[in-house]
């Protein structure tokens, strides 16, 4: 077997080498034992912000502040650039239980469900309820709204590679970037650590209630956008919970296989490309690869 050392180089190489700077960590969830790749550097946490929006309103919700049955009025244009799936596709308004806006949220990482999650708990809410549970290194400082309106998101479909340009091309160093939604200063955002405690805290008894963290595990095991890392980590003898993100170059994707000896690992891989195109299946293979490499290793210890 080759030293943690070396293997860690090899997958940085091939990263390079595809174009990508990686932050990742995983993590045994018994034994504690991890391997990762700049895992303390913050990245933009993009639509992985979801998993801590989720948290909270389950937590009110355990609280009774909200009622999970409480049905919404949700306008399909609540989000001015809409985002693939869900509501934000829909043509005419809805009325959809909290509860159900959980699934669209956090499921379908439907953005126009998450702004109206947001609406009942803001970011500064958000900050204060996952601090409770003792969650640290992930920051929320705006709602999904201000996340999707990026001028890049003014190119139209054909000019998709001038927006990954301009997101490539625009950074100032040290997290910095003309960009706020990509500049950590200002942007919600997390380390591969940070989400990986998390994870941790879900799976593994914490501060977060257990009904709590069962109702986030049940919806990050439902997750429908499973063309990243889920190839590479769900089988017949393997459950993948996950939950992915997507920003102009940034592809990131946080979550837990429990494999059916008792194995059980979480991973965080939070990716930034070179390359300026929206379409980038090799890329996002090449994520699971390294991260699966790293998991096999510490499978092997």
């Amino acid at each position: 077997m080759d030293s943690p050392e070396k293997l860690l180089r090899e997958m940085r190489e091939l990263l390079d080498e595809g174009g990508l700077r990686g932050r990742i960590l995983v993590r045994d969830l018994d034994t504690g034992a991890e391997l990762g790749i700049e895992p303390d550097t913050p990245l933009p946490s993009s639509s992985l912000v979801k998993v801590v929006l989720a948290l909270a309103t389950v937590e009110r919700i355990r609280r009774g502040e909200l009622d999970g049955a409480t049905r919404l009025d949700v306008r399909p244009g609540l989000v001015t650039t809409p985002g693939p799936t869900g509501i934000s596709r829909f043509r005419h308004p809805v009325r959809i239980a909290i509860d159900d806006l959980l699934y669209l949220s956090t499921c379908l990482s439907d953005t126009t469900a998450a702004e109206a999650l947001f609406d009942l708990t803001p970011p500064a809410q958000v900050v204060e309820i996952i601090g409770e549970f003792g969650v640290r290194g992930i920051t929320v400082r705006h709602s999904v709204q201000e996340l999707a309106d990026t001028p890049a998101e003014r190119f139209d479909a054909a000019q998709a590679h001038l927006a990954h340009a301009l997101a490539i091309d625009s950074g100032t160093g040290v997290g910095g970037h003309r960009l706020p939604q990509l500049d950590i200063t200002h942007a919600s955002n997390g380390s591969a650590r940070a989400y990986v405690d998390l994870l941790q805290a879900l799976w593994r008894p914490s501060r977060i209630p257990a009904e709590v963290a069962a109702r986030i595990r049940e919806l990050l095991a439902h997750n429908v956008l499973r063309q990243r890392l889920s190839p590479d980590f769900a089988s017949d003898a393997a459950k993948w919970s996950s939950k992915t993100a997507t920003l102009l170059n940034l592809r990131h994707e946080i979550g837990v296989v429990e494999h059916a000896d008792g194995q059980t690992f979480a991973v965080a891989v939070l990716t930034e490309s070179r390359v300026p195109a929206q379409l980038q299946p090799g890329a996002e293979a090449l994520m699971a690869q390294v991260a699966r490499t790293l998991r096999d290793h510490l499978r092997q210890l």
